[in-house]
């Protein structure tokens, strides 16, 4: 019973499914070094620590016993509703070696493992493992033959696609799930159908079919349901974003105010901060650019987000800090938050990635760098081979803005 590993899994995942953290275990006797040891593997735990934790956890010592035969319906099980406040590192540790462990397990108990497992990356920005995920969640959808869940793990193809800078993946992945439905007369939620569609719209926006992509996403707003909420939201969120591509800055500000007010923080704090977000990255994209309401936006996000945001969306939040920063003409502070935000550069979308590139060296032109102009075409040649034309559009820009001012102080 005291063997490890197999102690330190089975205390974690009880702890787990307790929600309750290594800190709230300590105590006389018990160090939070020694229980992260005896979690890890790393120490073999004595009579007293395996008895001591079985109290602090108000089981019976007997329930460390290895259960390595149902491991991974266990741990499954112990995450699935767990809160967006506790979906980190820890999560994703133990499902990735309960699903390392489980190699004979019921297929579509890792058919559940697996998606749980991308969800987990995309929720904290790791877009690269969340598409190696869902390779294999692609295979074993086709091994099992349920369109059901082909659907499904197309959707998640499309959506990674997307934030890895992939469109033309996101627009096969979304056209594939949109016919497997057809053609399966799958029953899925119709809200599900109704993302996949915008997803479509979003991959059509991107890769330059702005005409398309708005009848596409006037064509969902005619079917979405009655009322507010989170679909409500993205749905107007969506369509602000291809007004943005077709440079209609005023009716890109109605629809997101209409998809702001369409939600409360109760209902989704996480879509409420990624609305709000999304929204002050199109107030600093507009021509002209509209820093105050960007401020106001970013502000109304700033205390949540210290406690209730995913790694993704703070350092999204302080890249648009110091986005706005250079914008008010600061570059000393837009500066000092590049830096902060680099430390967490993975967890940036393909899009993201880029314009953080635009404004890095934006600041190394107006520090007086030669070289940066050079840079930024060079990296609009390389967005252009993304199929991304007003992303390159979006990188020359800059460029040529830096070639300017580089001139103007000698005339």
């Amino acid at each position: 019973m005291l063997d490890q590993p197999g102690f330190g899994r089975r205390l974690r995942q009880l702890r787990m499914q307790q929600g309750r953290t290594q800190a709230e275990l300590t105590g006389p006797g018990m160090s939070a070094a020694y229980l992260s040891r005896l979690e890890s593997g790393a120490r073999v735990p004595t009579q007293r620590a395996a008895g001591y934790l079985a109290e602090r956890l108000g089981v019976p010592v007997e329930v460390f016993a290895d259960r390595t035969g149902d491991d991974l319906s266990d741990v499954v099980a112990t995450l699935a509703f767990r809160p967006d406040s506790e979906r980190d590192e820890e999560m994703r540790d133990l499902l990735t070696e309960a699903l390392a462990r489980a190699a004979d397990a019921a297929p579509a108990t890792r058919w559940q493992a697996l998606a749980m497992l991308a969800e987990l990356n995309a929720f904290l920005g790791d877009f690269a493992d969340e598409q190696q995920v869902l390779e294999d969640l692609d295979a074993l959808s086709e091994e099992l033959g349920r369109p059901v869940l082909q659907v499904y793990t197309k959707q998640r193809v499309a959506r990674c696609a997307r934030n890895r800078g992939d469109v033309g993946l996101t627009r096969r992945a979304v056209r594939q799930a949109l016919e497997l439905v057809e053609r399966h007369q799958v029953r899925v939620p119709t809200a599900d159908l109704l993302r996949s569609r915008l997803l479509l719209v979003s991959a059509e926006a991107e890769l330059g079919n702005v005409a398309e992509a708005m009848q596409l996403s006037l064509d969902v707003l005619g079917d979405l349901p009655p009322g507010r909420g989170a679909l409500a939201a993205e749905a107007y969120w969506t369509v602000a974003v291809v007004c943005t591509r077709q440079g209609e800055a005023e009716a890109a500000l109605r629809h997101l105010d209409t998809a702001i007010d369409a939600l409360d923080s109760r209902e989704d704090v996480t879509l409420w901060m990624r609305l709000r977000l999304g929204a002050a990255s199109l107030c600093l994209q507009s021509l002209p650019p509209r820093p105050e309401q960007a401020q106001e936006l970013l502000t109304a996000v700033e205390p949540i987000m210290e406690f209730a945001g995913p790694p993704r969306h703070r350092q999204e939040f302080l890249f648009l800090r110091a986005l706005l920063a250079f914008q008010q003409g600061d570059s000393a502070a837009a500066s000092e938050l590049v830096g902060k935000a680099r430390a967490g550069l993975q967890h940036f979308t393909y899009r993201d990635r880029v314009r953080f590139r635009i404004l890095q060296e934006r600041l190394a032109a107006h520090a007086g760098d030669a070289h940066a102009v050079a840079r930024l075409n060079e990296l609009a040649t390389e967005v252009q081979r993304t199929q991304m034309p007003e992303l390159a559009s979006e990188v020359y820009r800059a460029a040529t803005e830096c070639a300017v001012e580089a001139v103007l102080p000698t005339l």
